[in-house]
């Protein structure tokens, strides 16, 4: 249903959707209020293709409104963790038994490098604290696992004098300058009294096992959308009903725009899930 603003500005006409990122959809919220739900609750995320299926809209249109969606899920709150702070950083990719032998080939001219082909990413989590706050995890694509990179991230995102756990990584060095860092070498131990980065291992698992099992394929391009869904619903996993990560989830779709050209970029129609 469309209103007209009586008052003269340029978009007198608009709607529910005007002003959210279900703005200049044709699809009604009949669709899209049952996507959000999907999306937010099911704990491995869901598929364009098992959303076409549901909604009864084609695998594209799908597609496209669960990255609008996704935007909705960024969390743009701003501030630094602190307390506890576990690090760590991962390789998100296709395994290789699954390449196309181009990709297979460049990989085996490269054995050294075992995680060619794939995008690294940093993980921070802020644990809980005695006050029982929830566990609380950003992610970030790194361009490289290099020193600089690696600690510009942390400290831009963790208050200065915070407790940092890594793992034994040469590039986390030099963060005792800033905070109390205790580093656990994975070659000997994994815990430590209280020293391990367990926790944000988990996430990794979570957000792996939903790649592999739900979306199958990621393009790079897309990744960090991915990235947002599944922090979304870890840091709104314990003591949220889905009715509250559902009503999160709305908070985020008012100011925010996504297009579909600007979706895609320089690539061509999607062909992942």
């Amino acid at each position: 249903m469309l209103w007209e603003c009586k008052a003269g500005h340029p978009k007198r006409t608009f709607s529910l959707k005007t002003g959210t990122v279900f703005e200049d959809s044709p699809i009604g919220l009949d669709k899209w209020l049952p996507a959000v739900w999907m999306i937010v609750n099911m704990k491995n995320g869901v598929s364009s293709h098992e959303l076409a299926a549901s909604l009864g809209v084609t695998q594209k249109t799908a597609w496209f409104m669960l990255h609008r969606i996704r935007l909705a899920m960024q969390d743009e709150t701003g501030g630094k963790l602190s307390g506890t702070v576990e690090v760590d950083e991962t390789y998100i990719g296709g395994k290789a038994r699954n390449m196309h032998a181009s990709k297979r080939a460049k990989i085996a001219e490269k054995p050294h490098r075992n995680h060619f082909g794939k995008v690294a990413v940093m993980g921070l989590l802020e644990r809980h604290d005695s006050n029982d706050k929830p566990v609380k995890v950003r992610t970030r694509l790194l361009r490289t696992v290099k020193g600089p990179e690696l600690k510009a991230l942390v400290r831009e995102n963790v208050e200065e004098g915070s407790t940092v756990h890594t793992d034994a990584l040469h590039s986390y060095h030099g963060l005792m300058a800033n905070y109390m860092h205790n580093v656990i070498d994975h070659a000997e131990r994994y815990v430590s009294d209280e020293v391990h980065t367990n926790t944000i291992e988990n996430f990794w698992s979570c957000l792996k096992r939903g790649l592999s099992g739900t979306y199958i394929s990621v393009e790079p391009f897309h990744l960090f959308r991915y990235l947002d869904e599944q922090a979304f619903r870890y840091n709104n996993r314990k003591g949220v009903t889905p009715s509250d990560r559902f009503n999160l989830a709305l908070m985020g779709i008012v100011g925010r725009r996504l297009t579909y050209k600007d979706l895609i970029g320089a690539q061509n129609a999607p062909n992942g899930n």
